[in-house]
């Protein structure tokens, strides 16, 4: 599976050029971000706060306590939040072009 760095490499080398998102985009969207790790436990919850105030979270979990480690388990939690943030900005898009 392509990252999401080759993704957009092969759409702008393709010369795609009606409007869409981009990674850039994405990020731009993000205002502010939260990490909590329930305690006693490895999940790990991210709440990222989106320019209009709307939050999005993601999770992770280590099946193996052993296997626990909070960066790891925040940058899950953090990819799996902005994740989601593609299709609302999809949404978003597509609201705008058939307006």
């Amino acid at each position: 599976m392509p990252t999401e760095a080759e993704t957009e490499d092969a759409i702008v080398k393709a010369g795609k050029a009606a409007p869409r998102l981009t990674p850039a985009l994405i990020d731009a969207a993000i205002k502010g971000e939260a990490f909590y790790v329930f305690p006693g436990t490895t999940l790990t919850v991210c709440a990222l706060t989106l320019r209009n105030g709307f939050i999005v979270t993601g999770e992770s979990a280590a099946a193996s306590p052993e296997n626990f480690d909070e960066a790891i388990g925040r940058s899950i939690a953090r990819d799996n939040a902005r994740q989601k943030i593609w299709a609302f900005e999809g949404y978003l898009l597509r609201e705008r072009l058939s307006a």
